[in-house]
């Protein structure tokens, strides 16, 4: 794998998800990470089955979310 290149297949959803992290370990695997595991293990594995199709918790990385309004 060069730098820059794609780690593998695609992890489906994930990949596009806020709640994804990249795990890198010593020995160049790659892993995709679900930080709702770590509020809500019972619904989220730490380290789902990919390609992910279909996910409760899913939430767009590029979604923008309005800021709260400030109070009067």
């Amino acid at each position: 794998m060069t730098p820059g290149s794609a780690p593998g297949p695609g992890a489906g959803l994930c990949d596009e998800c806020r709640h994804q992290q990249i795990v890198r370990n010593t020995r160049g695997s790659v892993f995709s990470l679900c930080r709702r595991s770590r509020t809500e293990p019972d619904r989220f594995p730490r380290y789902p089955r990919l390609p992910v199709t279909n996910c409760p918790g899913y939430e767009s990385r590029t979604a923008t979310t309005r800021p709260d309004p400030e109070p009067s």
